[in-house]
């Protein structure tokens, strides 16, 4: 019972503390605009810990604060082994490629009215299948290593912005062409200039 009590006491002064820094004369520097959040989720870390304890939950279901940290510092290699393997190799890479296919793709396909023609509507129908029905295949063919993870990422993005980068290339008049090839404007500044902001 002690717990409880001790939970909702620091719950209690957690908030004493917050609203004083936040309706005090001092509340508008960045170091209290900083502090206030930050006590708030110590606050919150806090009267987690406590309750848990206090109210005997299992920590299958809800495990207290000092076990997650302590099995975070456990496994912490192999979490990072984990995130490299995941985020860094698979996602990010499949992000880059599958971002600069598209965009190389959309500028072959917005100088050519035949390629845009054709891959369009590929495009959108691919972008339109849900994942879960091309990433198999990929798994199949490349393996379950990271190489698989980067080709379902790629695919991800491949078609998204493969059709958006082509709709942003077509989005200018034909006077504002006309205008920037009079002035001896190529390819380059005429496709990427206009559609700079203002």
């Amino acid at each position: 019972m002690r717990w409880i009590g001790a939970g909702f006491l620091a719950w209690a002064v957690g908030w004493w503390i917050n609203v004083r820094l936040a309706n005090g004369a001092a509340s508008d520097q960045l170091g209290i605009k900083i502090l206030i959040p930050v006590i708030f989720g110590v606050t919150v870390l806090i009267v987690w810990e406590l309750l848990v304890r206090g109210f005997g939950v299992k920590p299958v279901f809800l495990p207290p604060p000092s076990d997650i940290i302590e099995r975070l510092s456990d496994e912490g290699p192999r979490l990072w082994a984990d995130f490299k393997q995941t985020v860094l190799k698979g996602a990010m890479v499949g992000y880059l490629v599958g971002g600069l296919a598209a965009f190389g793709v959309a500028v072959l396909a917005d100088r050519s009215e035949f390629l845009t023609r054709g891959i369009l509507p590929v495009g959108s129908f691919m972008a339109a299948l849900p994942i879960v029905g091309t990433a198999p295949i990929l798994v199949k063919w490349l393996g379950s290593d990271w190489q698989s993870k980067a080709a379902v990422v790629a695919v991800m993005v491949f078609f998204p912005i493969l059709v958006n980068t082509v709709a942003g290339l077509r989005d200018t008049s034909g006077m504002q062409r006309d205008l920037m090839r009079a002035d001896g404007a190529g390819y380059w500044p005429t496709s990427f200039q206009l559609r700079l902001p203002a």
